[in-house]
């Protein structure tokens, strides 16, 4: 059993179906093949608006890239301390937007809310040239603690970013369970809600390596298209990258792989969170589930080889959070025999007597 992370899945049977599809015969290079040439299209369908697309290898790449669409070297992004684009990605943004500054915005469930950002803002103290350009806010959908934004609540997000003249950008590494979750259309929690650009994420769905960059509006091209290049993702053999995102399209699939692992999540929440002992830190809303436990019971998990990951390890003198992420492959008798085995450990003091192997 693995709840470490989704990354931790295997490849989704389309889209390994797609990728040998791809590999029949020989293509233009760089973009220039027919899989790739339907992107915007395709994205263009999905969110009922027109959209350029950039396909990138990994996550990191589609954030960075992204801000540094909108964000020069001498300006900043808001973001939520826990986001991604701040702990999680080695200084890349401030890499690739050749200096940009990353500013904190706290929130609950690693949510921005609007009224905290317009706090935030209007603390500060502009010093033309001294001080960063104001330049974007970054929203992670779904947050680093499995919460998601619903459509109005990004809406006054973007409000305050536009009536500050930023930009807003969307790391949608998680977008799909967001969606699958909401029950919205993509374009209702994205352009319609204010969002200029969204990293959309779909490798942590059963890709192999492929994420897209996803402009709404007006976008120099050559511009997004240089900064790729310069970037290191525009890939020779681009065919196999857009091969999977369009995979991913077609018949929702995209949206199917994330149910799956959003039921799954709940499924174990509703379980963790019968056991005595356990509480859930967050509200599962995606694909990821946060555990309060005590320390003797948190290390039975961690010594047991459970793949989980303790969220807050800084912090020993706190109950122990852990976080388990369910993927598009978590089989149900993995979470029922998981529940059943802390129960377990739970019922005896947190001692391992039994370790969670498969039947």
């Amino acid at each position: 059993m693995n709840f470490g992370s989704d990354n931790t899945a295997g490849v989704a049977p389309e889209i390994l179906d797609a990728i040998a599809a791809a590999n029949a015969g020989a293509a233009a290079p760089y973009g220039g093949d027919a899989v790739s040439a339907r992107l915007d299209a395709a994205f263009s369908g999905l969110f009922e608006t027109a959209v350029r697309v950039f396909p990138v290898a990994t996550g990191t790449a589609a954030n960075a890239l992204a801000l540094a669409m909108l964000c020069p070297p001498y300006g900043s992004v808001y973001c939520h301390p826990a986001a991604h684009v701040a702990t999680d990605e080695a200084g890349a943004p401030e890499f690739y937007t050749g200096g940009g500054k990353l500013l904190a915005v706290a929130g609950a469930a690693a949510r921005i809310a609007a009224a905290d950002l317009e706090a935030v803002l209007a603390a500060e103290v502009e010093r033309f040239p001294h001080s960063v350009k104001r330049a974007a806010v970054s929203v992670s959908q779904a947050t680093e603690c499995g919460a998601v934004y619903a459509p109005d609540e990004l809406r006054a997000v973007s409000e305050v970013a536009h009536a500050h003249g930023m930009g807003v950008h969307m790391d949608g590494a998680r977008f799909a369970n967001a969606i699958a979750s909401l029950g919205c259309a993509p374009a209702d929690a994205t352009w319609r809600a204010g969002v200029d650009v969204l990293s959309f994420g779909v490798t942590k769905n059963g890709a192999l390596a492929a994420e897209a960059v996803v402009f709404f509006g007006a976008v120099d091209g050559e511009e997004a298209a240089w900064r790729r290049k310069r970037a290191g993702h525009l890939f020779s053999k681009m065919r196999f990258a857009a091969a999977q995102l369009e995979a991913m399209l077609e018949d929702g699939l995209w949206l199917r792989l994330a149910g799956r692992a959003n039921a799954a999540a709940q499924r174990l929440a509703r379980g963790l969170a019968a056991v005595p002992g356990v509480a859930l830190a967050y509200p599962c809303q995606a694909n990821e589930v946060f555990i309060e436990v005590d320390e003797p019971l948190a290390r039975a998990i961690e010594g047991a080889g459970v793949g989980v990951h303790r969220w807050n390890a800084a912090a020993p003198a706190a109950p122990a959070v852990m976080r388990l992420v369910c993927a598009f492959d978590t089989p149900d008798a993995d979470v029922d025999r998981f529940v059943a085995v802390v129960r377990g450990w739970a019922a005896g003091g947190g001692a391992a007597t039994e370790p969670p192997t498969h039947p």
